[in-house]
């Protein structure tokens, strides 16, 4: 073992059961016997000649002990041997992780020796099941399993180790405590120096909470993209969104924080991509309700509460004093940030095209301040994703899932229309999105269902043919948009008609007509630092290929 791996999954596995204090485990090992070598008599082996009297023997040991139970076994038939412990233990609610070997990577399909599709078999009793195929995987899948096992409802967990792992290193990681009360992870808030605050949607209906922690502890303020409306974006530590959206401007906080305070969201992805994100290393306080949603990838404390809640009780029981020095680079990143949308327009002011940035401008002026957006995630829509460009109303934003279903918000426009009250609704859309659930608008005239659509044509799927090259392919810059009878459609060209055109669309769709604002704009008109990502977005880039304006 050198100082940074593990030479195998197993010893990966004994020392994150040691750090969690099991003492016991109970199976059949599979032939490769590498788990018992790693054990050492630490936690004690009880090996069974059985894999389903194994899994009975954890379920009675964790239901006695009060702990969540590990059995470790091999594929093939010792895990169907094993589903009717898993049966049991979901029946009882009883915490507990199973352990299983698993087919190699390069094998499957092949008729390998004791090859079986193991997950479809287990996820039906389990809380989660979860194959592991890269060493990277393993510590954070481990943290999971035992996170979920014991959190809300208790139930068993399977983890499958795959034979290709067998032979390679796995990277070591500073195992986390486990889950801490508010109280506990207090204590973190008071150490930190340089903290910053991020909301994501768990937070929604919880009051201004975020805000006064902030002021409280002097922390700098984002959201994620469906935290937006959480929090007043006009208060002064406000900065914007986190991970693929963030301002340039916020980077040197992201790189100085030295504690990371994430409040109801998941962190997946797009929040977390760097710069718009903290350090490798820094700590994470999470707080999640759901243990499903608690991410296992970074280090730090994890609260299992309602996020409004325990901000409350930190409100009350944490004493911390705000560091000047750090709120003053807040204030400055905060200034920056404006000062550079501020220059942007000037520069876009000076040509006759209309911008999207210049389109979202007009929105924010002539719409009522209790507008609700709501958004697609093509790359030209997306600058509504990037403040201050656009500043969110609170509870006025309604945005696409991380999945980023094309055509989500043009047809859930409706849907919040009826839900807003006398709110008036923007959806600020691509032209690929509107024509792809664009019927849907016949049931809106139909049902007097009023939604200003401000839609940005640029002939089709732009993302693709930003990837394609220069050879139309995926658009057609000529083509028009295709709009249903009895909807009230202007095509904008003239950017000296922005806010006549758009005022008239609010007050028009506030009387219950659907109208659309159609605008012609150029497949290079994209957001701050998106199209650098050519290539080098981890999971492919955000909009999935698929978007209508990326």
């Amino acid at each position: 073992m050198t100082d940074e791996t593990y030479p195998g999954p197993w010893q990966a596995v004994v020392d994150f059961l040691r750090h969690r204090g099991v003492t016991t485990i109970f199976g059949l090992p599979a032939d490769d016997l590498d788990l018992l070598r790693a054990v050492e008599d630490n936690p004690r082996l009880v090996l069974c000649r059985d894999q389903r009297s194994a899994m009975f023997l954890s379920i009675g040991y964790a239901m006695t002990s009060g702990g969540t139970a590990v059995c470790a076994i091999g594929k093939g038939p010792a895990v169907t041997n094993a589903v009717t412990g898993l049966l049991e233990a979901h029946s009882s609610g009883v915490p507990l992780v199973l352990l299983a070997a698993g087919t190699a990577v390069e094998r499957r399909g092949s008729g390998a020796f004791q090859e079986l599709d193991q997950i479809p078999l287990v996820a039906p009793l389990t809380k989660w099941a979860y194959r592991i195929d890269t060493p990277d995987r393993i510590g954070p899948a481990l943290e999971r399993a035992f996170l979920v096992a014991g959190s809300g409802a208790p139930g068993p967990v399977y983890l499958e180790f795959p034979d290709h792992l067998l032979t390679q290193p796995v990277p070591k990681r500073s195992w986390s405590a486990g889950t801490v009360t508010a109280e506990e992870a207090g204590e973190a808030i008071l150490a930190a120096k340089r903290p910053l605050v991020l909301v994501g949607g768990g937070l929604r209906g919880a009051g201004h909470v975020a805000e006064s922690l902030a002021t409280k502890i002097g922390a700098g303020l984002f959201v994620t993209a469906s935290g937006r409306g959480s929090v007043a974006e006009e208060h002064p530590a406000f900065l914007g969104l986190a991970g693929l959206y963030s301002p340039a401007e916020a980077a040197p906080l992201w790189e100085d924080a030295d504690l990371l305070i994430a409040l109801g969201t998941r962190l997946e992805e797009t929040a977390t991509f760097r710069p718009g994100f903290v350090a490798e290393g820094v700590p994470v306080l999470q707080v999640n309700v759901d243990p499903h949603g608690m991410s296992t990838e970074y280090p730090g404390p994890r609260v299992l509460a309602d996020a409004g809640d325990t901000v409350r009780t930190w409100l009350a029981t944490v004493d911390a004093t705000p560091n000047r020095p750090w709120a003053l680079e807040i204030a400055e990143c905060r200034a920056a940030s404006r000062s550079a949308v501020q220059d942007r327009l000037k520069v876009m002011a000076e040509s006759d095209a209309i911008h999207v940035a210049e389109v979202l401008a007009a929105v924010d002026r002539v719409a009522p301040s209790d507008r609700i957006l709501v958004q697609e995630n093509g790359l030209q829509d997306m600058w509504s994703y990037f403040y201050p460009h656009w500043v969110c109303a609170p509870g006025g934003s309604v945005v696409p899932s991380e999945q980023t279903t094309l055509g989500f918000g043009t047809a859930a426009a409706g849907g919040v229309r009826l839900a807003a009250g006398d709110r008036p609704v923007i959806a600020f859309v691509g032209d690929g999105a509107f024509g792809m659930v664009g019927n849907e608008i016949r049931t809106l005239v139909e049902e007097k269902i009023g939604v200003l659509y401000v839609v940005l044509r640029n002939g089709g799927y732009g993302w693709l043919q930003h990837q394609y090259g220069d050879e139309p392919r995926f658009v057609d810059p000529h083509r028009a948009l295709a709009v249903p009878p009895g909807v009230r459609h202007t095509v904008l060209t003239d950017k000296s008609q922005l806010d006549e055109v758009l005022a008239t669309g609010v007050t028009d769709s506030a009387a219950g007509h659907v109208v659309v604002v159609e605008v012609p704009v150029s497949l290079t008109d994209a957001p701050p630092g998106i199209t650098a990502l050519d290539g080098d977005f981890p999971g492919g880039h955000p909009s999935g290929g698929t978007d209508d304006n990326a």
